[in-house]
């Protein structure tokens, strides 16, 4: 049992290590690939020939092992029409019992292993592609499933022969990502920037609130709630004296906030790694996928279907070590309660987590919305403890801590389908247009809505009483909502909804064929091409205005809705500009002539396997910045006009920084 979790874990790992960085090499610090072919007897049949120099010491598993155990596999691409044999392995194969899985009985090359596959039915002129996917063993180390790419060239006559497979290292395909023309210390005009060093500080300040209110919310659920005057008691009678208890409570509620701070720390290292990785985490469609099924879990969780804890020994262990006398016991109280609240807090802090990932700052903006979200939950047990009479005031726990579960579970049900459109946006799905992405949030608003007014209910409750004040002003306002967002299903004026953008898909993305009109933003007038649009502004004697975008980019539909949607900024943009958007976060690949390997010039390889690979690459190595969306205009031969920008709400303020860039220009 053990060796299948083993196994599963490696092969999830690996699995989603792919989805944002493709492996694309023959070689590895483990094994090393050759391959050739020979045509076969008869016409469109050739034998194809790996052979696999193994670094010492490293077991080779063999094709013989099945699915669920360590394997090595050749697989053609799906683009392959014909026929493929069984593989043929060759070698000293061994088969003894491996410690680390169990004692199964493992089956393994050392040093050197040949295999071959037949394939029939071949046509002139195509090519044989595939991977070989392999994993290998050393003591207790294990390498993969790890991916190397294979390619063979078939000839007009069927002459075939092997062709370098993956990214290769290109000086020419470099100079598209890193333009020497491009200068960003001396723009033409002085006029812009990121706003980070000026608004920064007030970005993080929202972020910071936004995580205060989460955790104000967490307060009132279930879970946290009636922790409250039990664990103050505790410190206020445990303690020989007020003071002493006052101190410890204080200090209990300070954990809490550090331990939420902690939580964050991993997201700097990641961060430190490469200025992209956060935002590759954030658009990758199976952990938004994952993030889904999580939200949609909690939700009914939330619903009463069933309850979510953590495993009971582990939550046991923490819990018998806050018997532990002085600070470190406190400290424990302190974990021991953010882990029992975990089902009420979960969701919440998800929803931070991916929000954080995706907007500018990436891991510091976590950490103070985790700050936030922390200190919104430590402070009732500082304020209870130094005025215990306020206890007197706080309501009892009772249904409608119910009530406030349930309202959790359909908001958790809302955000899974932003999650759930991030994925599609990215992959180019169709699933969600806008007008799918409305039609199920006015569905989980009426339903909302119903359930405050008490005209639905769920099992686990109590008898329908008749709905309080603040539950009714609760039901009105989600009511009211609901209807505002009614107007996204049409193909009018009406259909931007500002007050949400950035949530659903873009106006473009949507199940009417698309009008220009009023209400409608710009359309670029090209799409991930940025050589096209730059040969346009040559030859129109625009400048040009490059929009660094996302599909699953919150802040760039905000920008694209709220602000190019105004007629002022519409029509400069339109009559002035060659506008290129270029989606850092699009994962769809690059033809395999156009993939290649990346060195900056740190000396830092980089495969460039995707659209989003390109762009992304492109906005950090020219403009130092990996968040989106960014503004730049250049001139038909790469001179910065004036200093980008980032988020800009104020259309104002961007209206005037096209100005300044077209003035730089003329």
């Amino acid at each position: 049992m053990y060796s299948r979790i083993l196994l599963a874990l490696f092969s999830l790992f690996a699995f989603l290590s792919s989805g944002a960085q493709e492996v694309a090499t023959g070689t590895s610090s483990v094994v090393n690939w050759t391959y050739d072919a020979t045509a076969g007897s008869a016409q469109g049949e050739y034998t194809l020939r790996f052979r696999a120099a193994i670094q010492p010491g490293w077991k080779l598993f063999s094709t013989t092992m099945t699915d669920d155990e360590p394997n090595t596999r050749i697989i053609p691409d799906s683009a392959f029409s014909g026929k493929a044999s069984a593989v043929k392995e060759s070698g000293k194969l061994v088969e003894k019992a491996e410690p680390l899985f169990d004692n199964m009985q493992i089956r393994y090359f050392e040093g050197e292993a040949i295999f071959e596959m037949t394939v029939s039915g071949v046509e002139p002129g195509r090519d044989i592609k595939g991977s070989i996917l392999y994993m290998a063993l050393k003591g207790e180390e294990v390498a993969g499933p790890e991916e190397t790419p294979f390619r063979f060239t078939v000839s007009e006559s069927g002459a075939i022969s092997s062709k370098a497979a993956g990214p290769q290292e290109s000086s020419e395909a470099s100079n598209q990502i890193r333009r020497t023309a491009i200068d960003l210390e001396n723009p033409v005009a002085d006029c812009g920037g990121t706003g980070l060093e000026e608004s920064g500080d007030k970005g993080l300040l929202n972020i910071f609130v936004l995580g205060f209110l989460g955790g104000l919310i967490a307060l009132f659920t279930p879970c946290v709630f009636p922790m409250i005057p039990l664990t103050v008691s505790f410190f206020t009678k445990k303690s020989q004296d007020r003071k002493k208890g006052i101190a410890n409570a204080l200090l209990y509620g300070f954990f809490i906030f550090l331990i939420y701070i902690l939580l964050s720390g991993p997201f700097h290292f990641l961060d430190s790694l490469n200025p992209e990785i956060l935002n590759n985490i954030s658009t990758n469609v199976w952990l938004n996928l994952l993030f889904f099924v999580i939200f949609v879990v909690f939700a009914l969780s939330f619903f009463g279907l069933f309850e979510i804890t953590l495993p009971s020994s582990f939550s046991n262990s923490v819990d018998h070590k806050a018997g532990i006398g002085g600070t470190l016991g406190i400290f424990f109280m302190a974990l021991t309660l953010a882990l029992v609240s975990f089902s009420c807090t979960g969701p919440i802090l998800g929803s931070l987590l991916a929000g954080s990932l995706s907007t500018d700052g990436g891991a510091m903006q976590l950490t103070v919305g985790m700050g936030g979200f922390g200190l919104a939950l430590a402070l009732p047990f500082a304020l209870f403890a130094l005025f215990p009479n306020w206890l007197n005031a706080i309501p009892k726990s009772g249904g409608w801590l119910t009530t406030v579960k349930v309202v959790l579970g359909f908001l958790e049900l809302a955000l899974a389908i932003k999650f759930l459109s991030n994925a599609d946006l990215v992959k180019h799905w169709g699933l969600l247009k806008r007008e799918t992405f409305f039609a199920i949030w006015i569905l989980i608003g009426v339903a909302l809505s119903l359930y405050l007014f008490g005209l639905i209910r769920f099992k686990h409750e109590g008898p329908v009483k008749k709905p309080g004040k603040l539950r009714i002003a609760t039901a009105i306002f989600f009511t009211l909502f609901t209807l505002y967002l009614v107007p996204g299903l049409t193909n009018t004026k009406y259909a931007n909804r500002a007050l949400i953008s950035g949530f659903p898909p873009p106006l473009n993305y949507s199940l009417y064929a698309h009008e220009e009109g009023e209400g409608k933003g710009v359309e670029a007038n090209v799409v991930n091409d940025y050589e096209k649009a730059l040969k346009m502004a040559k030859e129109q004697n625009k400048p040009l205005l490059i929009d660094f975008t996302g599909w699953a980019c919150v802040n760039c539909r905000k920008m694209e809705e709220n602000v190019w949607t105004k007629p002022e900024v519409k029509e400069m943009i339109e009559k002035e500009f060659i506008l290129v958007s270029l989606y850092v976060d699009d994962r769809q690949k690059l033809p395999d002539d156009e993939q290649f390997i990346y060195t900056n010039e740190k000396g830092e390889k980089k495969n460039i396997i995707t659209i989003g690979d390109k762009f992304a690459t492109m906005e950090t190595e020219n403009f130092r910045n990996a968040s989106q969306p960014l503004y730049v205009i250049l001139n038909g031969d790469e001179k910065l006009l004036n200093k980008p920008v980032g988020y800009m709400p104020d259309e104002v303020e961007y209206l005037e920084w096209l100005k300044c860039g077209l003035g730089a220009e003329r």
